[in-house]
């Protein structure tokens, strides 16, 4: 069972297990979102680039971060809804062979004043790779459940 918004505490920290981005994630990505540009998908243009290699699109890495987020199972059963993202930056780039994992740090937490049911959650996150290092990182807002069983307001 996941968190309601009532459980979570300001500065808690959570880390996610790693996942390996190989190749067949970056095409799959690819064609699900029609991104072929050859910074993805081309050897030989990319040898003579800043990287030196393919590199991972940006969005790949956020949505693999959020994925990460769910094997967590913190927001399973009592998020309403992804409102939002704020201030994502993109640090680094993410390479072919990369193991990352996510910190998630919870961020801010309120409680709404007309939906008793309900409220907002802020979880900074940084996607870190095998090195340490920050890739991305940057807030992600969600819609969520309060715990109504207890008939207590809080």
């Amino acid at each position: 069972m996941s968190k309601y918004l009532d459980d979570w505490v300001l500065g808690e920290v959570f880390v996610t297990p790693g996942r390996t981005i190989d190749a067949s994630d970056v095409m799959l990505f690819a064609g699900l979102t029609g991104d072929y540009h050859e910074n993805h998908t081309n050897d030989e243009y990319m040898k003579n680039s800043i990287f030196g290699r393919r590199i991972a699109h940006g969005l790949l890495g956020l949505s693999i971060s959020h994925g990460l987020m769910m094997r967590l199972n913190l927001i399973t059963d009592n998020s309403i809804a992804l409102l939002g993202i704020e201030d994502w930056k993109f640090n680094k780039p993410i390479f072919f062979g990369d193991t990352v994992h996510v910190k998630i740090t919870v961020h801010e937490i309120r409680f709404s004043r007309t939906k008793l049911d309900r409220g907002v959650l802020k979880l900074f996150f940084e996607l870190i790779n095998q090195h340490g290092e920050v890739c991305q990182s940057g807030i992600k807002v969600l819609m969520m459940k309060r715990d109504t069983t207890t008939g207590e307001e809080k």
